[in-house]
């Protein structure tokens, strides 16, 4: 536990901190279900406007550090690839 006043602050500071990102995180996955639910459904048009919404949520995480660019990437990039051979 943390004994000086500059401890116990920080020790407040980073579970705001926490719980916060771990509610941003809890949005990428929600907005990337999204996305493959649609995906799941056959529905085109319906995965192509999940997606729309989608990548600028997971690149705005992956700019605040929430997840790392590489993943963000690696997201994106395979939810594309499946929306695009729904599409074709």
């Amino acid at each position: 536990m943390a004994n000086s006043l500059q401890a116990k602050k920080r020790a407040r500071q980073a579970e705001k901190r926490r719980s916060h990102n771990t509610s941003q995180r809890s949005l990428v996955r929600t907005v990337i279900k999204k996305v493959v639910a649609a995906i799941d459904a056959g529905d085109a048009d319906q995965a192509k406007a999940a997606y729309q919404d989608a990548v600028p949520v997971i690149d705005r995480m992956a700019d605040k550090g929430i997840i790392h660019r590489n993943k963000a990437a690696r997201h994106k990039s395979r939810l594309n690839a499946q929306v695009k051979a729904l599409s074709a």
